[in-house]
């Protein structure tokens, strides 16, 4: 009767063993379920308040850009309308008093009037390039080289365009503002800092991107040195609008580049 109640024993036992285990290994999954599961939940959070402060953020710098786009067009408008008749007018009295004084006295009245025509002209023409209307006009191509001309009659000895592949339109015409205005920002810098001689802007319409390379042979700066501007804030802010890549580089004496990659899709 030993042996049966012995088997018996080592049976139970063994019943009781893999019972166990089972249990152990319910109860090690269901923590690691828990732990899986919590893990889950505090990434997908961690997600959700990222995108939250990058629309926050997003909604926060395109605020800002309409505001300073509301701001341009403002100020293209009186320079358009004010100063702009201001300079008419006074063009038009000196035109009257050069009528009304000696020959010899008349040739003075020249650089008095060709300085008033020429402000009047970069009165107009700047106050065109301040307003996104007449921008998303005439186009954006035909913007730049305005902008580039503008800027070669103030202080430059070249300010070239040059596009590489077959132009494309833009599916959000809105980019093209912004892209505009970085460019715009680079060039501002370029005219107040570079103390640059050229400048050179280059479009390459490649199949999915449009890379834009611009380039001034100014006395440059260290990069580890300089500080992050407003400029550059403003630069880099209105590329993420856009999802684009922006790139500025620089050394002492060789100039500044900017390369900005605008994705199509």
């Amino acid at each position: 009767m030993q042996e049966p109640e012995r088997l018996v024993s080592t049976a139970a036992e063994r019943y009781l063993l893999i019972y166990m285990i089972a249990v152990l290994v319910i109860v090690t999954s269901l923590v690691i379920l828990f732990f899986v599961v919590f893990l889950k939940r505090k990434n997908k959070l961690l997600l959700d308040q990222i995108k939250q402060q990058q629309a926050f953020e997003a909604e926060i710098a395109q605020a800002q850009t309409e505001t300073q786009e509301q701001t341009l067009k403002n100020i293209g408008w009186e320079l358009h309308d004010n100063v702009g008749q201001l300079l008419s007018f006074a063009s038009m009295q000196l035109s009257i008093l050069k009528m009304q004084v000696a020959d010899d006295v008349k040739e003075k009245f020249k650089e008095t009037s060709d300085a008033l025509r020429d402000s009047l002209a970069e009165v107009r023409q700047l106050s065109k390039t301040l307003n996104n209307e007449v921008i998303l006009n005439i186009g954006f191509e035909k913007s730049i080289t305005n902008e580039l001309n503008r800027l070669k009659k103030m202080k430059f000895t070249t300010a070239e365009l040059d596009i590489i592949g077959e132009s494309v339109e833009f599916k959000d015409r809105k980019h093209e503002i912004i892209i505009f205005r970085i460019l715009q920002e680079f060039l501002s810098n370029s005219v107040k800092y570079s103390e640059a001689q050229n400048l050179n802007v280059i479009l390459n319409y490649q199949t999915d991107n449009l890379v834009i390379t611009m380039k001034d042979d100014g006395k440059g700066f260290n990069m580890d040195e300089v500080e992050k501007g407003s400029g550059l804030i403003n630069m880099k802010s209105r590329a993420a609008l856009i999802n684009a890549k922006l790139e500025l580089t620089s050394k002492p004496n060789e100039g500044v580049t900017l390369i900005l990659i605008y994705p199509f899709n």
